[in-house]
């Protein structure tokens, strides 16, 4: 399903998932990826789905949801890959605006130098930019990008860009143990993002399975370091290091929604157990999925996750 949701969201409230891009279409590999390992990178834009697919999905969703008394904070592109390759991002989020919903969208900028995907950007309501090291090598080594792609192109369009935006711009940095948490990289991360200006910086840790199995989140310790230097610049820091919650809502079909939200979004097992529990399902239908090969079950940090077999497997570095 290329619909998820309601998710709880730590930034967005109850955020309703679009999918505009199929596993695993990225210009990124990213480390801590939860959806798994990008195969092959690329940045040319193409279409996927279509604006008009996507939109039938969208409003039959949000149709349903406010006729069993729910609400939708944003209509979320957070894909199985980056957002802007898809060249009809722009004019699905037109279509979608007589929703009355506001539009966000978390992108890791790679092809901000592209003038329709700056244009389509521009559109969003909320804008979230990934900024995950300003260092070519840790950049290389944390989000593995598209050969062609250059670190100093990429941040220079990112800060001329939001001169022109209008809508809510955050950054979000992933942080990850032995990569981009030293000091140097604290420093240089608070000098951009003060210069970019987000209403608020957002670090993250990573909570989920991550595409490298290595990847592992930072100690306390090396947190409040990371903090005391970065708080000597920006003020509007916010770190994202719990877990999110297990408000998830169904469509009555319990089974395709667990599918479609562990697509992209790997569930605890506490979250499943709540959903099933609302909505006087059983166990059964867990066991009937992994039997069926449909899912598969993962451990991270101490927590179990159900994953969707459309996710590949960690690969160990």
């Amino acid at each position: 399903m290329e619909i998820f949701g309601p998710i709880p969201s730590r930034r967005l409230g109850r955020s309703l998932g679009i999918n505009n891009i199929p596993p695993k279409s990225c210009s990124y590999y990213c480390t801590y990826c939860q959806v798994g390992p990008t195969e092959d990178t690329e940045i040319k834009l193409r279409h996927f789905y279509g604006s008009e697919y996507l939109v039938t999905q969208v409003t039959k969703r949000v149709q349903q949801l406010r006729e069993q008394g729910e609400d939708v904070d944003y209509l979320s592109f957070v894909p199985d890959g980056e957002p802007t390759l898809d060249a009809d991002l722009g004019t699905t989020i037109d279509q979608l605006r007589p929703l009355g919903i506001k539009i966000a969208i978390i992108t890791n900028a790679s092809l901000i130098e592209n003038q329709q995907v700056r244009d389509t950007l521009k559109k969003a309501d909320w804008l979230s930019i990934k900024i995950d090291s300003v260092n070519p090598k840790i950049w290389q080594r944390v989000n593995i990008p598209h050969p062609s792609l250059k670190l100093n192109n990429i941040l220079a369009s990112i800060l001329s860009f939001a001169t022109e935006y209008k809508g809510t711009l955050v950054s979000e940095t992933m942080l990850i143990k032995n990569r981009n948490v030293d000091k140097q990289s604290a420093y240089d991360i608070a000098e951009f993002i003060q210069c970019l200006k987000p209403e608020t910086a957002y670090f993250l840790i990573p909570t989920r399975p991550p595409a490298i199995s290595s990847i592992r989140p930072p100690d306390s310790e090396e947190l409040r370091q990371f903090y005391n230097i970065i708080s000597q610049k920006l003020t509007n820091i916010e770190y994202l290091t719990g877990y999110e919650g297990n408000l998830y809502t169904s469509t009555g079909n319990v089974a395709e929604d667990i599918l479609s939200i562990t697509a992209v979004h790997p569930m605890r097992e506490e979250a499943i157990q709540e959903l099933l529990i609302k909505h006087e399902a059983n166990w059964e239908i867990i066991d009937n999925l992994l039997i069926l090969g449909k899912i598969k079950l993962t451990e991270y940090q101490g927590n179990k996750f159900y994953m969707n077999n459309s996710i590949k497997s960690s690969i160990k570095i």
